[in-house]
């Protein structure tokens, strides 16, 4: 029998994780995680923020380069980093990077009555991606109003258009409930009262309606909504792990603010030992093929009692 999570005893959570696990996690440094590279998994670290999110909007050039008519190509991507966001349009801008081949994903969206927001919502992941980003992009250089594809009903349209046109790379932060996109740990109730679903269970779910673990409400509440948790809706459309599977590549993104220092080496660690286990859903990354780490080396932190 597993123990109950610590803060959420309904739910699956990594602190429902064996012990061992945990301890040789909190034990890691810094330096400890760049060993943790291995054949399909790397992590890379970068000096400077300013570095890292210039990385992070070179992964949009670079995957909207490879855009053909013939073979129309693009990226996933999130609302948590959004620092890279004007830099993707400024860079568009200066390149002459002509984007009508080029398609974008929205890895996710907030649901209310069980349908997405619209984007005069005042947390709209959508309106986030066109303030920030597309509506800077000059006009003549905009990918097509079709091109750009936002977790909507139906959800197999949307799921769909991952056939239709390759995602180079499926960008992402990491939360504080260890999820990429908002696919969160599930309810402990039914089938799962005594085990999370297995790794080959969770792996089959799609673009979906997820209700959100407490710890994602209060973590969106705090970077988001001024910590306004009543202002957070309880559930959101995301892409789930079979378009992830569908993406070339998978790249995740830790500047120290979405996550902390401990979950930032839970997951490494269980990715790099090939540790999946669905109470923390980014460690199901360590079956996926091209996967690749990238922290702000000031935002790692440690691991470590520290009064203030």
């Amino acid at each position: 029998m597993r123990p109950l999570s610590k803060v959420a005893p309904e739910w699956w959570d990594y602190t429902t994780l064996d012990q061992e696990i945990l301890d040789a996690a909190a034990r890691l440094k810094a330096d400890d995680l760049l060993s943790l590279s291995r054949p399909g998994f790397e992590v890379r670290f970068y000096d400077t923020l300013e570095d890292f999110y210039l990385a992070e909007a070179l992964e949009y050039i670079t995957a909207w380069q490879q855009a053909t008519e013939e073979r129309p190509a693009g990226i996933c991507g999130p609302i948590g980093p959004t620092e890279q966001l004007p830099l993707v349009a400024r860079l568009v801008n200066e390149l002459n990077l002509d984007l009508r081949h080029a398609h974008f994903w929205g890895m996710d969206e907030w649901a209310v009555n069980g349908r997405p927001v619209a984007k005069d919502f005042p947390l709209s992941f959508a309106r986030a991606d066109l303030e920030l980003c597309f509506d800077r992009i000059r006009p003549e250089l905009r990918m097509p109003a079709e091109n750009l594809h936002f977790p909507a009903l139906p959800v197999d349209d949307f799921s769909r258009s991952f056939d239709e046109s390759r995602c180079v790379v499926m960008q992402g932060g990491q939360g504080e409930v260890k999820h990429w996109a908002f696919n969160d740990p599930p309810r402990r109730e039914g089938d799962f009262s005594d085990q999370p679903p297995s790794p080959e269970e969770y792996r089959k779910l799609g673009t979906r309606l997820v209700d959100l673990h407490p710890m994602t409400l209060i973590q969106n509440a705090r970077t988001s909504g001024g910590g306004v948790v009543t202002g957070v809706p309880t559930q959101a459309f995301s892409v789930g792990p079979v378009e992830t599977w569908k993406s070339e590549k998978v790249s995740i993104w830790h500047a120290g603010k979405h996550d902390n220092p401990f979950g930032q080496r839970l997951t490494t660690l269980m990715i790099s030992k090939g540790l999946p286990d669905s109470a923390v859903p980014m460690s199901l990354l360590a079956d996926h093929p091209n996967v690749q780490f990238n922290f702000y080396r000031g935002g790692i932190g440690q691991c470590a009692a520290e009064m203030h």
